[in-house]
């Protein structure tokens, strides 16, 4: 099984709300005290807006949506919302809803105002709340750049683009994109997953549903059972649609998949708005085996989401997902790291740890690094056992440290500081390719 075209699969952590910074997410309608009456009944106007406009597209209540529409509003704005209602319509949400956050509207420039000759014109900061059935313990939330419209009593759409003053952006999900296919997962204690993509993915679609509940079960017995073991998984039809799902940063050319998250609370140990996504060229990319070990190595990130700090050393990370990812699959060493063993074919073995910036450098260092780094987690698992490497990982997930510490936490942890670690891994590295 050669690895050598996969790509790279990846975790982010994607903060998209001012309040998914806090431990706690306050409840946005109710958080705070609004400032006057009339402030108070804009409020209560536009947000009654927003949830019969919830309503309409969660249910696929097409018919509702062009009262809810301003006669100034954007050109194809209500096409596309009635597009995405039937799209919506295929998923099993739990909790689909529009609200108004606290934080600084955006400024509505005179010329918009007097084009639309309404009696307001409001750029509120919206955020669309869902949760999926089954699979999400709590909903996430993702923003929404809406420009809304008063007419006597009423408010209306007028736009989801935000203001030509503004850099918000509206969150596109799944159903922005096209028809919906689902695929539910059962899992245990009433914990199921999804799989959700579109009929032009219906083959990876169905091969991830088929695979994902052994995966989940595969993860738990190398993690343990202190996670959602569940997931949330989405198949994107196109690089602007991968984009949208994971960032702009990632087109999905060179990555299989990436989880992502929006929120962590370490004390609580949950986190909210967690998912993997493939990407558009994973079908073409990935064999049945690598597939399940792509897989894998993203529910691993999904697990250990609330014990993961940011900066900690990625070899840990990456490595430990690899080592999971590719547990039970039967392949050698240079089948699973081929670049990294032409690497130690021609200059030796590795002299020190894998850098953090080689796994963002693309191409071959990129892949070098993943490789490496799996190979690391392996040799820790052989040579001091599985729960060794457990307790390395959650000793070295814990944040960027220093070289001291970091040597310290490996010697508490291994026995041995960085320089012996690395030149045990060296020498093994050397007989596994001999």
């Amino acid at each position: 099984m050669g690895l050598g075209g996969l790509g790279i699969a990846v975790a982010l952590v994607l903060s998209l709300t001012a309040f998914d910074h806090e431990s706690e997410s306050p409840d946005i309608r109710g958080a705070a005290p609004v400032a006057n009456p009339y402030e108070d009944g804009r409020r209560a106007g536009a947000q009654a807006l927003l949830d019969e406009w919830a309503r309409a597209a969660r249910s696929g209540d097409t018919a509702a949506l062009p009262a809810l529409f301003d006669d100034g509003a954007t050109p194809g704005f209500l096409d596309a919302e009635t597009r995405r209602a039937q799209n919506l319509a295929q998923v099993p949400f739990s909790e689909f809803g529009y609200d108004i956050g606290l934080d600084a509207e955006d400024p509505v420039p005179p010329e918009v105002a007097e084009e639309l000759g309404a009696s307001d014109v409001w750029a509120p900061t919206v955020y669309l709340r869902y949760a999926i059935a089954g699979a999400d313990a709590q909903p996430t939330r993702k923003p929404v750049a809406l420009l809304l419209a008063r007419r006597g009593d009423q408010w209306k759409l007028v736009s989801d683009s935000g203001t030509p003053e503004s850099d918000r952006e509206t969150w596109r999900g799944p159903w922005d994109f096209g028809p919906i296919l689902t695929r539910v997962v059962d899992g245990p204690d009433g914990r199921s997953s999804i799989v959700l993509g579109h009929p032009g993915q219906s083959a990876m679609v169905d091969s991830i549903a088929s695979e994902l509940g052994d995966a989940v079960a595969n993860v738990s017995d190398a993690w343990g059972q202190d996670w959602s073991r569940r997931a949330v998984v989405l198949v994107a039809g196109s690089h602007e649609e991968f984009a949208s799902l994971v960032g702009a940063a990632h087109s999905g050319a060179d990555i299989a998949a990436v989880s992502v998250s929006d929120a962590v609370d370490q004390r609580s140990r949950t986190a909210s708005g967690q998912r993997i996504v493939f990407s558009p060229e994973a079908a073409d990319r990935l064999t049945d085996l690598t597939r399940v070990s792509v897989l894998r190595h993203e529910l691993t990130h999904i697990a250990a989401r609330t014990v993961t700090e940011d900066g900690s050393p990625l070899w840990i990370l990456e490595g430990y997902a690899d080592y999971v990812g590719y547990r039970g699959i039967d392949a050698t060493f240079g089948a699973l790291a081929p670049t990294f063993a032409a690497d130690v074919a021609k200059n030796g073995p590795p002299k020190s740890l894998p850098a953090d910036a080689d796994f963002g450098a693309g191409g071959d260092t990129a892949r070098r690094a993943y490789e490496s780094s799996w190979s690391l987690a392996a040799f820790v698992a052989g040579e001091y056992g599985v729960e060794k490497l457990d307790a390395l990982y959650r000793s070295l997930a814990q944040g960027a440290a220093t070289g001291d510490r970091l040597d310290g936490r490996i010697r508490d942890v291994l026995g041995v500081g960085t320089d012996g670690l690395v030149q045990a891994w060296g020498a093994w590295v050397e007989k596994q390719l001999a």
